[in-house]
């Protein structure tokens, strides 16, 4: 028996709303739309020039956006110093770089704003930071939030992963000072199995980071394309230039270095021009037809 005008439970109705943000851009309805977003873009072979050229580029996005971009880029550093803060106060003077380092597994979803603001300047448009803001309203917010969720979910493992690793050094307990601290990791056995074995679980988790993500979130904000093909071209990018993607990270992971001393000020240049420059390597990596 037919049931008409029935009424949708809160459940019924969060659900559905959710699959649709997920399954791409509401107004995509008809078959020709749908197929253009499961379109998987041809790569392109990449350099140690494209990288100084779209680093480049990117210096230059942020030096005619800097007054736009500089209060975006600084949440970052302020975020590692609380994060920091509250490992120091609960004890857990352990997890701090854990932290610190894992936080970088999230930037890309963090620079989202700065890749739509190079994609304006691109096309030769004003940028402000609204136009920065305004990634919320792109047809292909689900998909950005989905690969957002995805970074996050590997940010946890790794916080989890090197909370078990930290336990190497202090099966007795977190250490109380930082002389403690110390002297625990760096004078004992223990100690240094755990920096062995963070830094290869480290290098693990910042891979699987960079090979999902490295041309994922500007690709899903200039074409729109569902997340897994999005996923899949980046693989296909790292998989066709190996040497010059270990080459970024290597780039990328220097520069949060440098960025972060002292006190993570540095983050607040570097993070918005690595950001900037990812969106021109993107366009480097990744064929289009514009």
């Amino acid at each position: 028996m037919a049931v008409g005008n029935h009424v949708e439970n809160p459940f019924e109705y969060a659900l559905k709303h959710l699959v649709r943000a997920f399954s791409g851009p509401p107004n995509r309805k008809d078959a020709a739309a749908r197929a253009a977003a499961r379109v998987e873009p041809h790569v392109r072979k990449i350099g140690t020039a494209d990288l100084m050229a779209s680093l480049k580029k990117g210096f230059g996005d942020f030096g005619a956006a800097r007054d736009d971009v500089v209060f975006i880029a600084i949440i970052y550093p302020l975020a590692g110093l609380v994060l920091a803060a509250l490992a120091m106060r609960y004890e857990l003077l352990p997890m701090v770089f854990p932290l610190l380092s894992g936080f970088a597994l999230v930037g890309p979803l963090a620079a989202v704003g700065l890749y739509e603001i190079s994609r304006r300047r691109e096309r030769g448009e004003a940028v402000s930071w609204l136009d920065a803001a305004r990634v919320a309203q792109s047809p292909a917010i689900g998909s950005i939030v989905g690969m957002g969720l995805i970074l996050v979910g590997l940010f946890a493992l790794w916080m989890a992963t090197a909370y078990q690793i930290s336990l190497l050094a202090f099966a007795d307990g977190p250490p109380v000072t930082m002389a403690h601290f110390v002297n625990e990791v760096f004078a004992t056995g223990g100690g240094q199995a755990m920096i062995v074995i963070g830094i290869g679980a480290g290098f693990f988790f910042a891979v699987a980071a960079l090979a999902i993500s490295v041309v994922s979130f500007p690709l899903l904000l200039d074409k729109h394309v569902d997340l897994d093909v999005a996923i899949r071209t980046s693989l296909k990018v790292v998989a066709a230039n190996p040497g010059t993607m270990a080459l970024w990270g290597l780039i990328v992971a220097g520069a949060l270095v440098l960025g972060s001393i002292p006190a993570l000020v540095g983050l607040i240049v570097a993070v918005p021009v690595l950001g900037h420059a990812t969106w021109h390597l993107y366009r480097r990596a990744v064929a289009h037809d514009d």
